[in-house]
């Protein structure tokens, strides 16, 4: 035999005699319990990766890399500071803003909104609200004809339409003879976008950055700069360069500062679903443990004959080591084959079964995501292969251990 006996010996008692199927059939079962937990946890891992980052794509084409603001409400001297900021070689593009709350009337609804003053031609460059448009158009936005572009739910909850007249009502207030009366101003809707996102569609409005300067008596002002950045995962890095190389005194944030809570729920869920479905393998593992206790059982007799050979105990374990490690290696690579093909094909298994069940798993008109995206790590993926195995290794440890304590005398005095 050119093979160590440990690995001989192991390999065949992986497989059932003839008189014995129930062990063999014991051991199937481990071997699909391993490859099922397996499975089923880099498939919902990389489900969980493929909506973080469909998420994180949705949000970012709506809020921008990184944002400049000065000291207080206002920044006078925007020009120079993106102009500064453009130098940076991470810097893809830049495009002033500005922000304040108001309230949109129209014939009897009211509802609270978000306006964000922007200059059409700049705003391309930092998010794709542009390329979201269901009707009209963003170069609609035209300085002194007070147009107002709005999210689709907000413009649903008004009931307008492209060409109706909504009033904007801010919170600051004009002295008159009358009295003090709050500042109102009528604007043409000229567009409804659809960017995916509840927060953005029902309640931002847009219109033209001159328009709301003059509203919001900011004249030659803005509320800041925002940057799009050719990696958006280098923000937090361009951002300390930019504290550090802009002149003067400026308030500088990413987008995982102004989002920090949201993405960190998203990582502790996917954590805790990692775990919770990590114990899946562990019960695979320990179903593993039952399985060598009854092949050690089993072969009681041929460990005596074994040791009275000349096989020692280090010998025995190793051989049912194997037996457990072979059974641990196959289930893993079964589940981590099945894992990976179910999750690079999934976008398209999940249509099927819709068609085939006749029903939607994730209705349009219920979730904002309708359809499951997933996107595979390998780096998770051979995490999860390693954790798998070990559970396996540590599974064989105790029966190997109890099969290398059998006394020979003992087992054969009934043979």
């Amino acid at each position: 035999m050119f093979k160590p006996i440990q690995l001989y010996v192991g390999l065949r008692y992986t497989r059932a005699k003839r008189r014995n199927h129930f062990i063999s059939f014991i051991t199937i079962i481990s071997m699909l319990g391993i490859a099922l937990g397996v499975t089923a946890l880099i498939t919902v891992i990389s489900v969980m990766n493929g909506f973080e980052k469909e998420l994180r794509e949705r949000i970012l084409g709506m809020t921008a890399h990184a944002t400049i603001q000065g000291q207080g409400s206002s920044l006078s001297n925007w020009r120079a500071v993106a102009a500064a900021a453009a130098e940076h070689d991470q810097i893809k593009g830049f495009a002033p803003f500005i922000t304040a709350e108001g309230m949109l009337s129209y014939d009897s609804q009211v509802n609270g909104a978000l306006i964000r003053g922007i200059l059409p031609e700049e705003e391309p460059r930092v998010s794709e609200v542009g390329d979201k448009m269901l009707v009209g158009r963003l170069d609609n936005l035209q300085a002194g004809e007070f147009g107002i572009v709005l999210g689709k739910d907000l413009a649903r909850a008004l009931g307008v339409f492209q060409g109706d007249k909504v009033t904007l009502i801010i919170p600051q207030v004009n002295v008159t003879p009358a009295g003090v009366m709050p500042r109102l101003k009528r604007f043409t809707v000229v567009g409804i976008f659809e960017v995916g996102m509840y927060e953005y569609d029902s309640t931002l409005a847009l219109m033209h950055i001159e328009d709301a300067a003059r509203l919001f008596r900011m004249k030659g002002q803005v509320s800041g700069v925002r940057l799009k950045l050719l990696d958006m995962f280098q923000s937090q890095r361009v951002v300390r360069d930019l504290i550090n190389t802009l002149p003067g005194n400026y308030y500088i944030s990413d987008w995982t500062r102004e989002h920090a809570n949201f993405f960190r729920a998203v990582k502790m869920e996917k954590t805790v679903m990692f775990f919770i479905l990590m114990l899946i393998v562990a019960v695979a593992a320990f179903n593993l443990i039952s399985t060598l206790v009854m092949g050690v059982v089993e072969k009681e007799a041929d460990i005596a004959i074994l040791r009275t050979l000349g096989a020692t105990p280090m010998t025995i374990l190793g051989i049912f080591v194997v037996q457990g490690i072979v059974i641990g290696v196959i289930g893993t690579v079964m589940g981590t084959v099945g894992g990976v093909a179910l999750s690079l094909n999934i976008e398209s298994i999940v249509p099927m079964l819709e068609q085939l069940l006749g029903f939607k798993f994730l209705s349009a008109d219920v979730y904002y995501i309708s359809e499951l995206p997933s996107e595979l790590k390998w780096d998770e993926v051979f995490v999860i292969s390693g954790i798998s195995l070990l559970l396996s290794l540590g599974a064989t440890l105790y029966p190997a251990w109890r099969g290398s304590r059998i006394q020979p005398a003992e087992a054969l005095r009934y043979e």
